[in-house]
């Protein structure tokens, strides 16, 4: 029976793609001789900010990078944000049905509660777990387990939401079964090779993976 259900942020109920493939842009403009492209960012979308850095730069030394980029997701933020289709429906569904729920993100906690409440998806969730909360971010499973501690959830009795590999593999390094959804940026297929538990075109689908009638 599952009682509780965790979700990735970025990409998966909250549509901050576009935002972040700008907020890489702009902060990679001038680092390198290389013009980086929206098909250069995607593929590692979903990796915490410093790897991601790191990974573009090959630098060790980005806190100025960091900030430049904090400076400009958080000026355009509001403006780029939005909520995924049907997600803030779903989710009352579940609360209505007594379902814990959870955010599990790479992502700082200042950024991610300004998408929830942009959202008015705050509400909908019992916690909240960032990069700032644990040692390692995803695909490290550390953030899965410490919101089932949260939460008082067994893995058997929890699901995992999320559009990106680094969510499936960190929920099953956690025992928990995993949803791709394929409306992630990285695609369907993409996803698959990843062998999620499930994979939903909708969110309404999570309404019966979850047992609830509906």
């Amino acid at each position: 029976m599952i009682t509780t259900v965790l979700f990735d942020l970025d990409g998966t109920i909250v549509d901050t793609n576009e935002l972040i493939i700008h907020s890489f842009l702009h902060t990679l403009e001038g680092v390198s001789e290389k013009v980086y492209t929206r098909e250069d960012i995607i593929p590692h979308m979903g990796y915490s900010l410093n790897e991601q850095i790191k990974f573009f730069t090959g630098l060790e030394q980005i806190d100025d990078l960091i900030v430049k980029y904090r400076a400009f997701n958080l000026e355009k933020h509001d403006v780029m944000v939005k909520e995924f289709p049907h997600v803030h429906e779903v989710l009352q569904q579940l609360q209505a049905a007594g379902i814990k729920m959870g955010v599990v993100t790479n992502k700082m906690q200042l950024t991610t509660l300004m998408g929830l409440k942009l959202c008015g998806l705050d509400k909908f969730m019992d916690t909240v777990v960032t990069v700032q909360d644990v040692a390692q971010g995803k695909p490290d499973p550390a953030m899965v387990l410490l919101a089932l501690e949260r939460l008082q959830t067994s893995a058997e009795q929890a699901l995992m939401v999320g559009d990106s590999q680094y969510d499936i593999v960190a929920a099953r390094a956690a025992g928990v079964p995993s949803v791709a959804v394929a409306w992630s940026m990285k695609g369907e297929d993409h996803l698959r090779k990843f062998d999620p538990t499930y994979v939903i075109q909708d969110m309404h689908e999570l309404i019966e993976i979850v047992g609830i009638k509906r």
